[in-house]
């Protein structure tokens, strides 16, 4: 399905999937730690049973009377469990482009041994994934008990095959999206006292230490939150998504423009893109979305302050909800804001 195709959809989840601006924003019922609450299992992969229990974001308790292995779980969460160690048998999202190289959303997950149950917004084989004898599935929620890239007109069919376990990627903010993934994989096994996930969240710390700094450092640079379709430039309301709200939280200024009736985005006409002028522009990363070289053509974007001066990054828009993965944003931003020119 054509990105133009999916933004058509009148409902938010089709517009949020389609790559305009993603949503995130307040509390997180029981952010998880070292174990989730409830859980009794023993380490994954290693053979020993359960029972096994986890309560997600909706406040559904999830218990098992045995050790779930066969995982299936949208792809960029099934890649910040990939880094704390848990494997899963199936994913489905963006994972392999059209070049057959993995997804920006796949991680370091080798997505040759993956079963790819859909690949794109809409897409979910549930014979394929009802051959993998699924045990659990596990994705995203960026609205109240809606399950992230499942297909509503087969979500009962899919809910019927094996438990589900949803988690936040909307109202709650980066640092408590974090620990929630974090616990989840804990309860499925993960060591989070293993040196490599502890010198993770070390860095993840260190870098929200650093982008607090320079925020502080630099309050007169403003940056702005856009993604691109060839019909529309979305600009987003940084407090809607988990990542910018906590950039926010940790001082940085946002352009804030006037969101339309799903409460997430101002959408442009390229003739209108000059409406608001930042001095760093932060640019949807996802690969359904148009990419700055993409749109380099266009006049109006050409004459940005911020693209005259250069400072523009890629944002990425899903985050995958490691602390291995989160670090890098977070010191990206901050350089690129210890390093901006007030041009706007």
């Amino acid at each position: 399905m054509s990105y133009r195709s999916r933004l058509s959809r009148p409902t938010r989840r089709g517009i949020l999937a389609a790559g305009g601006a993603l949503g995130i924003g307040a509390a997180l019922a029981a952010c998880g730690g070292e174990k989730a609450a409830g859980s009794k299992t023993e380490e994954a992969g290693t053979g020993k049973s359960g029972p096994w229990s986890f309560t997600d974001d909706r406040g559904k308790k999830t218990e098992t009377k045995s050790f779930p292995k066969n995982i299936v779980a949208f792809t960029g969460t099934a890649a910040a469990l990939h880094d704390y160690g848990i494997e899963v048998k199936g994913v489905f999202g963006p994972t392999k482009g059209k070049d057959g190289k993995p997804d920006v959303q796949a991680g370091d997950m080798d997505i040759s041994k993956l079963e790819i149950i859909g690949n794109v917004y809409g897409e979910f084989d549930v014979e394929k994934y009802a051959k993998l004898v699924p045990e659990l599935l596990i994705t995203d929620m960026w609205q109240k008990d809606i399950l992230w890239y499942v297909p509503e007109q087969s979500a009962k069919k899919i809910a019927s095959l094996a438990p589900q376990v949803a988690l936040w990627a909307a109202e709650t903010n980066m640092e408590k999206a974090l620990a929630r993934r974090a616990g989840l994989a804990a309860s499925l096994g993960a060591d989070l006292k293993a040196k490599k996930t502890v010198d993770a969240k070390a860095r993840f710390e260190k870098a929200s230490a650093r982008l607090r700094a320079a925020a502080k450092a630099h309050p007169d640079i403003k940056v702005m939150i856009g993604s691109a379709s060839a019909e529309l430039f979305y600009v987003s309301l940084a407090k809607m998504s988990a990542d910018t709200l906590y950039f926010q939280e940790l001082g940085v200024k946002f352009i804030e423009p006037k969101v339309d009736a799903q409460g997430f985005f101002e959408g442009l006409s390229w003739e209108n893109v000059g409406k608001y002028q930042a001095d760093v522009i932060m640019m949807d990363n996802r690969s359904a979305v148009l990419q700055p070289k993409d749109i380099a053509n266009k006049p109006t974007w050409a004459q940005l302050a911020a693209v005259k001066a250069g400072q523009v990054i890629p944002r990425v828009t899903e985050p995958i909800y490691s602390y291995a993965k989160c670090a890098p944003i977070l010191e990206d931003l901050a350089k690129a804001i210890e390093n901006a020119k007030k041009v706007a």
